[in-house]
């Protein structure tokens, strides 16, 4: 069992799951887009002020172990997902390569990528593939 610090070392500070999300009510499939949480910074892929997210933005999912049934809905690259399906770790992950910016370097991240939420307009104008979720 991994403690707090741990867990949140899972974190590969990619900053997809900041993304606003789109899910078709019939299917229930989740889509993404490229329009950022207004407290994500577009810099650093990390949230402007995590410790107080939930009540910042209400919508805001807290992972936790336990709740993995919300990780279906991460992106395919994310440790949390991966780690649920007992899938190794990529290269550019932060904890394997020893380097917070591996994740950028790799392309993975969504660093200049992103619009302001009060800049978007429509969600459903901003649907992004991130890394192959969405089918075609």
């Amino acid at each position: 069992m991994l403690n707090p610090q741990q867990w949140e070392d899972l974190c590969d500070g990619c900053g997809k799951c900041c993304m606003a999300k789109l899910q078709d009510q019939a299917s229930q499939k989740v889509y993404y887009t490229n329009v950022a949480c207004q407290l994500f910074n577009q810099d650093s892929c990390r949230c402007s002020n995590y410790s107080e997210r939930s009540q910042l933005v209400p919508d805001c999912i807290k992972l936790s172990i336990e709740d993995h049934q919300h990780f279906e809905y991460l992106p395919s690259t994310c440790a949390y997902r991966l780690r649920a399906q007992e899938q190794p770790l990529p290269a550019w992950h932060p904890l394997i390569s020893g380097d917070r910016d591996s994740v950028h370097q790799a392309g993975i991240s969504v660093r200049g990528r992103t619009v302001e939420a009060s800049q978007a307009g429509l969600l459903e104008h901003h649907l992004f593939d991130w890394d192959g979720i969405l089918e075609s």
